[in-house]
């Protein structure tokens, strides 16, 4: 079978472009009504996406104008906490994974490991947690600090954190309860273990105080683009969730960055690289342009501007919105490598701040396909059979229709052409994305030993651990 497309639906009550919520067509509902969310994940659970993706942020973003006023009422705000929400609907899904974006700057990672391997249980395998580093200043304010961590720091913290999680999964190894009722033994001691964790950023004894995750580890997902992102990602990431904005650059990138998944001592396919994807979907290539149009004529270039000052930790209410676009690139503090090439591709073309703003509120820097079903489908199997993308993240531009139409109308098209699957054939995350369960290190170590052990011995434990 040829290589097919890995799908994720980002999850948004409004939709991802920023003047989406204004068409006459999207929903207005209250951005915490859960049978929205519910309904949304039936239908993308029964075109058999992979999984769900929900982003998160820890504030309102206040960083343009020292105020949140072009925030709240440019676009709705309210987002449920990620892990309620996939908790809500681990019970009202079965097959669909459920990924969601919690922060290594502003949690521990007993808290993290523990969550995950909660949704993880629940869901019967299907969680999988995005790990963030942060971006703005707001955050840092609503955690005790004047100003977000500085990049090199937040990286590094980063890395630590995701070796503890690692290593909390691991401390239950997956046949430690044995529930013997006769004997009152429920599970096996000397399958539970300390972590022991002694590092720069943390100290965690562990171990878990919850079995291990049906799928081993939660799948590991990843959003960026820096250098400093990328080194983390090819040694740590499973799933990445870049910006890339054409296919050139696309190719560009995953060439780059499945090299550096090598050079780390793993297999290409070790990694999906998933970017992100604004499809404009309607019956013809004429139609969906001109819902595209409709889209844009309603965006207010200060919500883009806004939103790109949260983002960089600079504020660019301080610019006049007609003038040209500053070269401020060595000030940004936030995310600094999708940046620096936005700033950088304003200023090659000439534009103004306020075209800046306009551009960015009709995409985020992301891939933008405008078109048929079949126009949209051409242009996804362009960026996977030339070597651009395993998968994207759907980022619908308005809410429910530019999902639905998704939904309804490319992914049949993309089935139709044997680019996508028709039926899941697993029910962990893992097993829809094609990737191998972790081994435990605590039972690999075990089994490493056994050459040494007496031969019927070793015969015993062996079948133990296959029970």
């Amino acid at each position: 079978m040829s290589r097919q497309l890995h799908l994720a639906l980002f999850v948004s009550h409004a939709g991802s472009h920023l003047a989406g919520w204004r068409l006459p067509e999207a929903q207005a509902g209250h951005p915490l009504a859960i049978d929205d969310y519910r309904r949304l994940a039936e239908k993308a659970e029964a075109a058999r996406l992979d999984l769900l993706f929900v982003a998160d942020k820890l504030a309102l973003d206040d960083i343009h104008g020292g105020s949140f006023d072009a925030a709240v009422n440019g676009r709705p705000n309210g987002s449920p906490e990620p892990l309620a929400l996939l908790s809500a609907l681990s019970v009202l899904t079965s097959r669909i994974g459920l990924g969601a974006t919690v922060s290594t700057s502003y949690h521990q990672p007993y808290h993290v490991a523990r969550q995950f391997a909660t949704l993880d249980h629940f869901s019967g395998g299907r969680a999988a947690w995005n790990a963030v580093t942060s971006v703005n200043d707001g955050e840092a304010r609503n955690f005790g600090l004047d100003q977000h961590l500085g990049h090199a720091e937040r990286y590094a913290r980063a890395g630590e954190f995701l070796d503890v999680v690692r290593g909390l999964w691991d401390t239950w190894e997956a046949d430690a309860i044995v529930a013997d009722k006769a004997s009152g033994r429920y599970a096996d001691a000397g399958k539970l273990h300390y972590l022991d964790h002694h590092g720069a950023a943390f100290k965690v004894r562990g171990p878990l105080n919850l079995p291990r995750p049906p799928q081993g580890h939660p799948v590991l997902i990843q959003a960026g683009v820096s250098p400093a992102f990328q080194a983390l990602a090819a040694r740590n990431a499973e799933v990445i969730f870049p910006v890339q904005s054409t296919l050139e650059k696309g190719q560009a990138f995953y060439r780059t960055f499945k090299q550096q998944v090598v050079e780390a001592g793993r297999q290409p396919d070790d990694v999906k690289v998933m970017p992100g994807l604004y499809p404009i979907v309607a019956d013809t290539d004429e139609q969906a342009h001109e819902l595209a149009a409709r889209l844009d004529e309603l965006i207010l270039p200060v919500t883009g501007l806004a939103f790109m000052s949260a983002s960089m930790n600079y504020d660019l209410a301080q610019h006049d919105p007609k003038g040209p676009v500053p070269d401020i690139r060595a000030r940004i503090r936030g995310s600094k490598g999708r940046f620096d090439a936005v700033i950088g591709n304003a200023i090659e073309a000439g534009w103004s701040l306020e075209q800046l703003g306009r551009w960015y509120a009709s995409s985020l820097a992301f891939a933008k396909m405008i078109g048929s079903p079949v126009t949209i489908a051409d242009q996804m199997q362009a960026w996977l059979e030339q070597g651009a993308a395993d998968g994207f993240v759907i980022m619908a531009p308005y809410m429910p229709g530019g999902a639905e139409r998704f939904l309804e109308q490319v992914v049949p098209e993309l089935q139709r052409r044997g680019l996508f699957r028709t039926q899941y054939q697993g029910r962990t995350l893992r097993e829809h994305l094609g990737l191998v369960v972790p081994a435990n290190r605590h039972t690999a170590a075990r089994a490493t030993a056994l050459p040494l052990v007496e031969p019927a011995l070793k015969d015993r434990i062996s079948d133990r651990s296959q029970a």
